[in-house]
């Protein structure tokens, strides 16, 4: 089966990098893709485009050597179970609160005996080989996102969950619950804090972590904690950093 580049660069004992995509683009997607970063999520929760857009923007980022994933809407097994047919490699579950939760994401990531997950690769078989099904159980990655008061709350039962591989950190969601300003670095204290709660307590559960950042500047810090991959701004936030890079070197200052 195709390897999963985030877990080569994880047995390398370095941390992946990951780009996030919520313009529903199959060429954006295929950029990413071909800049060298390690995986391409496609954001189905907040992107602007649907299902059908999303299994074209997979399909450009298999083309290339990052690996793919999806951020689902929600806790939907129906649809975890099609963006694993289509061919992502690693599933990023919003607003996961309990250990239940974390339970159902992890059966529709898996076959039986393991888990729920129904037959149909289609795009898995594709992207994955001929011996998908003997190894995606073992290839795909269940990430379970904490950003949440009571995901937050509940963190050491989520972390305990069997088979799950990884928490997904949501700093602008958990932020908000908090009552502190939306993350931006350096993060406010009570944020700082959790996200170092959270990833010692998966750590220390054998589990892996990502998180979302704002800059570069976060995820160098996030790297220096220990955190196993990173995401930094998504596409529409780097064409806006870009943009405005580019406008205030070019632009004459005013009289």
């Amino acid at each position: 089966m195709r390897a999963n580049t985030i877990r080569e660069r994880w047995t390398d004992r370095r941390p992946a990098t990951n780009a996030w995509c919520s313009i529903g683009s199959p060429y954006s997607a295929e950029i990413l893709a071909a800049s060298g970063y390690d995986a391409v999520t496609v954001d189905l929760q907040h992107g602007m485009f649907g299902v059908d857009a999303a299994i074209t923007m997979l399909q450009a980022i298999s083309a290339q050597a990052a690996t793919p994933m999806v951020r689902v809407p929600s806790l939907d097994g129906a649809m975890i179970m099609k963006m694993l047919d289509a061919g992502a490699y690693g599933v990023i579950c919003p607003m996961i609160e309990t250990a239940e939760q974390a339970s159902e994401l992890v059966a529709a990531c898996r076959y039986p005996p393991r888990g729920i997950r129904s037959y149909g690769p289609s795009r898995g078989l594709l992207h994955g080989g001929a011996d998908y099904v003997d190894h995606a159980d073992d290839t795909v990655i269940a990430w379970a996102m904490i950003e949440t008061r009571a995901g937050l709350a509940n963190v050491e039962a989520i972390c305990a969950t069997p088979d799950l591989d990884a928490i997904y950190i949501g700093p602008s969601d958990l932020a908000s619950d908090l009552g502190v300003p939306i993350a931006t670095h350096p993060l406010p204290r009570a944020l700082d804090d959790a996200v170092d709660h959270i990833i010692a307590t998966a750590h220390r559960a054998g589990l892996r972590v990502g998180i979302f950042c704002t800059d570069e500047d976060m995820a160098i810090d996030m790297i220096s904690r220990g955190v196993d991959l990173v995401t930094v701004r998504n596409d529409a936030g780097l064409l806006r950093h870009a943009t405005a890079e580019i406008l205030q070197r070019i632009t004459p200052p005013q009289p």
